[in-house]
This record gives C-alpha cells, sequence and structure tokens, in this order.
C-alpha cells in the first residue's frame, strides 16, 4: 500500500527532536510522499532545505499564508518568483483567504492571493488553497486564472462548492477532521464525492484524528484517517490509497521515483 500526505508542516520546530524518527516510520506505513507548503518567506529556505534532504520522499510547495500577513511584504512576492525558478517546487502555497479570523484585512489577503496565482500560472504550477469562510469568493477568483488545478486544503464547504472546484480541475483535501462522528456534513461529503477529486492530509501538527486529540499530529498518523475514509464509503482501504496516491502524483507531476518532473 503506498499513501501520500498532501499537506504537512514537517518543518515547523514541532518536530525538531524527532523528525528523522517519524520519517522513518512513514516509510514504514507506505508513506511514499509528503508535500509540505510553506507559510512565509522566512521559512522558504529551512523547508526547500528538509525536502532536499530528504528528496524522494519529502516535496516544497512555496507560499505566503494569508494569516501570516504581519509577517509577509510586498518584497517576499517577487522573492517568491525567483525562488519558484530556482527551488522548483511541486506547487504554490499554502495561499488563499481566510475570512472566519475577525479583523482580518480582506483586500490585503485577496492582494496577496492574486499576486500568487499569477506566479502559478506564470510557471504552470498547482496551488495550495487555505478557504475559510470564503469559498464563493475564491471560486469567484479562480476562475480569472489559468491554473494547473491544486488542492482546496482541510475542505469543509458545500457540496456545491466542493463541485465547482472539481470542475475547475482542483482536488479536495480531506483529514483529522473526518474522523470526528460530529462532523456529519463533512463525512457526509466524503461519502458522496468522486474518489478522483480526492486527497488525503494530515496538515501535522495541526488537524488531529480524534485518537490523538490535544496531541500534536504527525504524518504517521495518516493510516487512521485512509481507515475512516474507506469505513466511511464502504471501500477498501488498498483502493482508497491507491486513487488518493495517483491523484496527488499527477495533480504534483511527480515521476514514479517520487522526483518532480
Amino acid at each position: 500500500m503506498r499513501l501520500f500526505d498532501s499537506h504537512c508542516h514537517l518543518d515547523f520546530p514541532e518536530f525538531d527532536a524527532d523528525r528523522d524518527t517519524i520519517l522513518r516510520h512513514c516509510r514504514e506505513l507506505g508513506i511514499t510522499g509528503i508535500v509540505i507548503p510553506g507559510v512565509t518567506q522566512s521559512g522558504w529556505a529551512r523547508l526547500c532545505s528538509l525536502c532536499a534532504t530528504h528528496r524522494s520522499l519529502l516535496h516544497p510547495a512555496l507560499g505566503l499564508h494569508p494569516l501570516f500577513l504581519e509577517q509577509h511584504r510586498e518584497s517576499d512576492l517577487g522573492k517568491l518568483a525567483e525562488e519558484v525558478r530556482n527551488r522548483h517546487p511541486v506547487a504554490i502555497g499554502e495561499i488563499g483567504l481566510d475570512y472566519y479570523v475577525t479583523g482580518a484585512d480582506r483586500e490585503r489577503q485577496r492582494d496577496y492571493f492574486e499576486a500568487q496565482l499569477a506566479i502559478a500560472q506564470d510557471a504552470g504550477l498547482p496551488v495550495i488553497l487555505h478557504v475559510r469562510k470564503a469559498h464563493d469568493m475564491v471560486l469567484h477568483i479562480l476562475r480569472r486564472y489559468r491554473l494547473k488545478g491544486g488542492i482546496a486544503h482541510a475542505f469543509n464547504g458545500s457540496r456545491q462548492q466542493a463541485e465547482r472546484y472539481l470542475e475547475l480541475g482542483f482536488k479536495l483535501g480531506f483529514g483529522g477532521a473526518v474522523t470526528y462522528p460530529r462532523a456529519k456534513k463533512l463525512r457526509r461529503l466524503v461519502q458522496e464525492l468522486p474518489l478522483e477529486g480526492m486527497v488525503l492530509e494530515t496538515d501535522a501538527p495541526d488537524m488531529t484524528p480524534v485518537t490523538h486529540r490535544g496531541q500534536r499530529n504527525q504524518p504517521d498518523y495518516l493510516p487512521e484517517i485512509l481507515e475512516v475514509v474507506a469505513r466511511l464509503r464502504q471501500d477498501s482501504p488498498d483502493r482508497i490509497a491507491a486513487q488518493t496516491t495517483e491523484n496527488a502524483i499527477a495533480l504534483f507531476a511527480l515521476r514514479g521515483d517520487g522526483t518532480h518532473r
């Protein structure tokens, strides 16, 4: 069985003490790919260095996260375009709009979001989206760009919004939230949406599965998410793993050996 974690912040300091142990366990479990999205310009070099050390397993994405506006500078957008040319990430991300947080500067979020979509379009790269309470606005904006698809990470929108993402060539990312019995709307989406439009993710160290509630999340918890998705869909874990891994590999243009095409 091969598994792919399409969204994991393994570069964060929370993993400094035991990162190598976790990666070893991931390999033992059949996790053959992990995408690490960037959130600030200051973290890109560390992220890319980590991915270079584990080239066949870890894959970098570079972006400016909407919740870190205070740390972003306009010059970071030029640096992002330069880093894309030099570092060859598999995606632009984590980018998007977050209208959930009170007092967020929505106009500035949109400016950074659209500038990064333009970079992704020019580079021919998919995007990894962070969206909360803003799916309709994000979908409206996406239609103005010619993108190589992407992932609506930690998707928790409506069925109609999910279908609109799929129409645009996006995959929907599902992680620890689906393991909570009270997440009935989300679980129904996992049951009803086409498997070809789904990828699995952990979002570690956040969004821990229910069995590890209150603890640090880890990429080696991905099989637990797989088991829940398989149970909800009344399908075999092997088939879910194979299709979601294939979806991620195709989206991120990875070769069979895990390197970027």
